[in-house]
């Protein structure tokens, strides 16, 4: 299935580029939106050709509004049944434990409140703390997460602003790599301005309208 017809999305000085492939999967996958997480890091969610027939059943004809608003909308795109990608870029440095840290008590807090957190798991959070621990993210490098329906979170990393090509390590846990995804996009997710975005443009792919204002998009950078 060919990817729609996107136009690149900007927030701050990055650029987030129209498709990235996936490390997990090397598949194609089109740009959904981005936003930011206050001046931490900017994000950019992307997804399979297939996700939008999948998800117009049931939600073509809804207006962005009534999509940014809707947590059956968003739980559709966390449960998914094809493969997601989330572009993390840093805007001030990090080390790989103070990121990995903020990650992992979001995602502690949606597991536990879905009634789910097991000892797989807890040992899937030991994994991801253990991927981080030794990294180090100066402005501009990134972390890209590639989730696959069939119960895998990617991750890779990359400098300068590059889409990381090969992933670093590969979790066996489906509720990890969907809790990651809804720390970012949940109804109480880190960036409100990834959801919008998200809404927005998944809205006027479903609905067939041109998501082209000119060569691309400049996202307000209000998370």
């Amino acid at each position: 299935m060919p990817l729609p017809s996107v136009t690149p999305l900007h927030v701050d000085a990055f650029t987030f580029p129209l498709a990235v492939e996936s490390p997990a999967s090397h598949k194609k996958l089109f740009l959904g939106g981005a936003g930011k997480f206050v001046i931490v890091t900017v994000i950019g969610v992307y997804l399979e050709a297939m996700a939008l027939p999948s998800l117009s059943v049931k939600w073509k004809g809804k207006n962005a509004k009534e999509l940014t608003e809707s947590v059956p909308f968003f739980r559709q795109l966390l449960n998914t049944s094809y493969i997601t990608c989330s572009f993390v870029v840093g805007k001030v440095r990090l080390t790989g434990i103070q990121y990995s840290d903020k990650v992992v008590e979001y995602c502690e807090e949606i597991m536990k409140a879905s009634g789910k957190y097991t000892r797989s798991e807890a040992k899937a959070i030991d994994q991801f703390l253990m991927v981080f621990k030794d990294q180090d993210f100066p402005p501009g490098s990134s972390v890209l997460f590639a989730i696959c329906p069939k119960g895998s979170l990617t991750i890779a990393f990359s400098k300068g602003q590059r889409v990381p090509k090969t992933g670093k390590s590969v979790i066996k846990n489906k509720l990890l790599g969907e809790a990651v995804l809804e720390s970012m996009i949940g109804k109480n997710g880190v960036s409100p301005a990834t959801r919008k975005s998200l809404a927005e443009r998944l809205s006027k792919l479903m609905n067939n309208k041109d998501p082209h204002n000119g060569a691309s998009d400049t996202v307000a950078t209000k998370n």
